[in-house]
């Protein structure tokens, strides 16, 4: 039987260029959100590693199974027996300038469950302020996949995923799509909050957004606002700006009322 509760948190940070440090940071959310009684948390994009240039993160790529970050994934999902969405880190691809921004997904027996390689790369140019992810990274070539979970499916997409709403409702019925991100302070300020709350109405589950959130040491300035959302578009919890956490729990009774009362689902045509 599936359960009908579940504690939940979402890690806000400001990564800047030391990794060690990075992880010490991350270490200490992981274990104060545990410690409130979250079973399921998720790191930011990039929680690892926020470089001065974008070939800097080439340096830290890691192979599949191999490397201190993983490891680090792996053994807190396992020292607090969580289930633990590793936001995003670089792995080595075929291309040896660019890496893929994996996330990966670890239980709480520090085994990995899933792994998404991103498939939507950002690119923006206002005025002075200008980014183009595919100088860096590799576009994932496996698809978006379904993590099967005790208590039901869950989706999960990086960042700039959050605008393409087909790749979310391309994974089916799910009851949780998880969103590691680092969204600008630009785009962030005006789109974040409306197309995460899109995505829950639309698909009528809840969504757990996981963010970069301050003014990083390679001088970008990131949204925050990590947040928790319920089935009906109803924000749960959301932390501003800062290292933090945004809590709450999942109610699956919730899905089924609102699937209930606003069958839209099964109203589709297309």
């Amino acid at each position: 039987m599936q359960e009908s509760l579940l504690p939940v948190a979402a890690v806000q940070m400001v990564s800047g260029l030391s990794v060690g440090d990075n992880l010490e940071q991350a270490a200490r959310w992981i274990a104060q959100g545990a410690e409130n009684g979250a079973r399921l948390l998720v790191l930011p994009e990039y929680f690892c590693f926020m470089g001065r240039h974008d070939a800097d993160k080439l340096a830290l790529a890691e192979q599949p199974g191999e490397g201190p970050i993983q490891a680090f994934l792996a053994s807190q999902a396992k020292q607090h027996k969580i289930w633990l969405v590793g936001g995003s880190l670089p792995l080595h691809s075929p291309d040896p300038d660019r890496i893929y921004n994996a996330c990966l997904v670890f239980g709480p027996d520090g085994k990995q469950m899933a792994r998404y390689d991103k498939i939507h790369l950002f690119g923006f140019t206002k005025d002075s302020e200008s980014y183009d992810e595919s100088i860096s990274i590799r576009p994932g070539d496996n698809p978006p996949q379904v993590v099967h979970m005790p208590w039901g499916e869950m989706s999960v997409g990086i960042c700039y995923d959050l605008r393409f709403p087909e790749f979310f409702r391309s994974q089916g019925d799910v009851r949780l799509m998880v969103l590691p991100a680092a969204f600008t302070w630009t785009t962030g300020s005006v789109h974040w909050e409306i197309l995460l709350r899109a995505r829950a109405i639309e698909n009528q589950c809840y969504v757990l957004a996981s963010a970069q959130g301050g003014h990083h040491e390679n001088g970008r300035r990131t949204w925050g606002h990590s947040m928790l959302i319920d089935p009906w578009g109803k924000v749960l919890a959301c932390l501003p700006e800062g290292p933090g956490l945004a809590a709450g729990t999942l109610d699956f009774s919730r899905i089924e009322s609102v699937r209930q009362s606003l069958p839209a689902l099964r109203h589709r045509v297309l």
